[in-house]
């Protein structure tokens, strides 16, 4: 038999379950958050910290029959699906720095030069990692990380728990920002690679001319120089495209967040 003042305990307790659900999977799936080096445990607090806040908005109804049953079943994905796609909104817009730091590493001839990168625990290029590390302190200093809590939150009273799916139309507005991420990833890397590329035509030309010329000796040493040189005078223009593809997943972020 359980005691009257503990009679609502196991209720009050699911509800606080369900209602970290969404941030949790937002963090999951966001950058930051979502590193590896991130402890699992502080997660966990977050999620429950921000769900216990988002209750002050909403008003969480568990199925009639609980959780384990196919309300409570269709409940939890909702809470997931949601949760991941704020998240997976931020995560695009962050990964268009990996993509410019893959071309221009690849237009450089560090292709095969790669580092553990924190945030997915891979292995990247030497320019990508260098990008990223551009577009977390960017992500940072224009607190993109409370922005999105603060849409994690707002979701709560466009998206109730129990209120359905979110519709069709906000998964297809991910999927063709994705696409637009990849032309953003290649606008980061215009200014370097571009260049490079007329780099390996003049040695092409001079390999051409000079036939006994080494290209290897001559060429690789010639493209690294001057994609380093490049890349210290491109880095306020390709700071400024790393955060306008922050911006416009935050954008992205906000909009799935109203419904």
């Amino acid at each position: 038999m359980i005691a009257p003042g503990f009679a609502g305990v196991e209720a009050q307790l699911w509800i606080w379950l369900i209602a970290m659900i969404r941030p949790g999977a937002a963090f999951l799936a966001a950058p930051i958050f979502g590193a590896a080096a991130v402890p699992m445990q502080l997660r966990i607090i977050l999620s429950l910290a921000i769900g216990m806040a988002a209750l002050n908005s909403v008003h969480i109804t568990l199925p009639p029959d609980g959780v384990a049953s196919i309300a409570g079943v269709a409940l939890v994905g909702g809470e997931v699906l949601a949760g991941l796609a704020l998240g997976f909104a931020l995560q695009i817009g962050y990964a268009a720095a990996f993509i410019g730091g893959e071309t221009i590493a690849n237009a450089m001839g560090l292709g095969f030069s790669s580092m553990v990168d924190p945030q997915s625990g891979q292995s990247t290029p030497v320019v990508g990692q260098f990008l990223s590390i551009v577009a977390t302190f960017l992500l940072l200093a224009m607190d993109g990380h409370l922005m999105l809590i603060r849409y994690i939150v707002a979701s709560y009273q466009a998206l109730p728990p129990g209120g359905g799916l979110m519709p069709a139309s906000a998964f297809q507005a991910i999927v063709d920002f994705g696409g637009a991420m990849f032309g953003a990833g290649v606008t980061i890397a215009l200014p370097v690679a571009f260049t490079l590329i007329l780099v390996q035509i003049v040695m092409a030309m001079l390999a051409r001319s000079a036939p006994s010329l080494n290209l290897f000796a001559v060429g690789l040493p010639a493209t690294l120089l001057a994609g380093l040189v490049l890349l210290a005078i491109a880095a306020p223009a390709m700071a400024d495209a790393i955060h306008a593809s922050l911006n416009a997943s935050l954008d992205l972020a906000a909009q799935l967040a109203g419904g």
